[in-house]
């Protein structure tokens, strides 16, 4: 099987051994056997976690299998913890849908910020064929016909060409071990609900099912790439991107053979659904500074253009600082960072700054809004206290609350920040270098 991935990934260009690859590992069993494989085809890569809060402590110990799986690969290890059913709520979305927006935003960030090529999934020939169905089943276009594709811009998917059996068998054979999530049974969820219930009917009638399903994609994708092909043609001509916005002209649509298939092409990376496209189509000829909105994107129609701005979901999650950055922005805040040496460093009195020992802290660094939960060792003392109890000794008012972030190292809080550093990080006299962070409001 090892040969047989590998001959896939080189077929369809996903790979070389100079590519580097972050893998999103849940801890499942696709994802065991992802890890699994590039790490015996000698193609280095880092492990990428999502802890989504969703499942209490059995989320939790997911996210320590998976850090212990990492170290045994001798990979990096990238994980984050996100407020999911906040987002869900606040955006009147499923927990499904909020995970998955939460997960690819934050798969790019960190892709960017930690300067990897590209993202491996897990998904396999199973996969892909439930997805087909359940696009049958709410309705789609050929992209949902064709199911899951081998690369779909940064992300790859090396497993495409194997069945659940396959890993099966491969997990097995090398005995590994893997986390079982309980939520993968309960068919209150639509996708169990057609691997359980639906799919074995298929197989019934055709015990080949997921073979022939795959020749039956190829032929979708054949007709898919002559309509991307013109599909690129017109985006090159109608799309630009000008201080962190997306714009989209308005004429060069309305004057295609089919506007709102054209036009759901174009929303599609920003999560607008198709009845959206439709309603934003509609409103072309009328006043601008309409606006919709989608789980991670604002779209507002602003004379000629259709305009496109992210929303801030990092109050969701969090944002990675890079090693080597001297500055950032987070939140309402502008941080600067540098590294002094100890010698002679009188530590600032100002609460918006903190003065750390360089060698206590794990990086990359995080930032993150504080939440319920959160707990830290004060500065000079040996207990811990909760952020939230802090905020009330602080007199913090409730409507400033959410304004206050923290700076965390692995995971642990370095500083609430604003407030207080955490003992664990002070400057002592064993300190050799002093890593200095100063933030203002902006």
């Amino acid at each position: 099987m090892l040969q047989k991935v590998l001959d896939y990934i080189t077929i369809n260009g996903l790979a070389t051994p100079e590519t580097k690859i972050l893998a999103a590992v849940s801890g499942g069993l696709d994802s065991v056997v992802l890890a699994d494989l590039l790490h015996r085809l000698k193609l280095p890569f880092a492990v990428l976690h999502c802890n989504f809060g969703l499942r209490g402590e059995e989320s939790d110990a997911d996210e320590l299998f998976v850090r212990k799986l990492a170290k045994q690969y001798d990979a990096p290890f990238y994980s984050e913890q996100f407020q999911t059913q906040a987002f869900a709520e606040q955006e009147g979305i499923s927990i499904q849908m909020a995970a998955r927006t939460l997960r690819y935003e934050w798969f790019e960030q960190m892709r960017t910020q930690l300067g990897y090529d590209v993202i491996a999934m897990a998904h396999h020939q199973s996969d892909a064929l439930e997805t087909v169905l359940l696009n049958l089943v709410r309705g789609t276009g050929l992209a949902g016909l064709h199911g899951i594709l081998p690369k779909t811009g940064h992300l790859i998917r090396p497993l495409l060409g194997l069945t659940k059996d396959d890993l099966y068998d491969w997990l097995v054979a090398k005995r590994l071990a893997w986390r079982e999530d309980s939520s993968n049974e309960n068919t209150k969820y639509n996708r169990n609900k057609v691997r359980h219930e639906v799919i074995p009917v298929l197989k019934q009638l055709n015990p080949n099912l997921e073979e022939t399903f795959t020749q039956t994609l190829e032929r979708l994708q054949g007709a898919e790439a002559v309509f991307l092909a013109s599909f690129l043609e017109m985006k090159a001509k109608t799309q630009r991107q000008e201080n962190g916005a997306t714009y989209i002209g308005i004429a060069p649509l309305q004057e295609s053979p089919a506007p709102v298939v054209l036009l759901h092409e174009f929303l599609k990376p920003f999560h607008f659904n198709y009845a959206q496209t439709q309603e934003i189509a509609a409103g072309w000829d009328g006043l601008s500074g309409k606006t919709f909105m989608s789980p991670a994107y604002v779209l507002v129609k602003d004379r000629e253009d259709l305009v496109i701005t992210p929303k801030a979901l990092e109050k969701f999650g969090s944002i990675t600082v890079p090693e080597e950055a001297t500055e950032i922005q987070f939140g309402p805040y502008f941080a600067k960072i540098a590294r002094k040496p100890s010698e002679g460093y009188k530590v600032p009195r100002s609460k918006d700054v903190a003065a750390l020992d360089a060698d206590l802290v794990k990086l990359p660094l995080k930032l993150r809004p504080w939440k319920q939960g959160d707990w830290f060792i004060p500065l000079g003392m040996n207990g811990k206290k909760k952020v939230s109890d802090l905020l009330i000794d602080k007199k913090v008012p409730a409507n400033l609350k959410p304004d206050v972030w923290v700076l965390v190292s692995d995971a642990s809080l370095a500083w609430v920040i604003g407030q207080q550093v955490d003992n664990r990080f002070k400057i002592s006299e064993n300190t050799q270098q002093v890593l200095e962070i100063t933030v203002t409001r902006v």
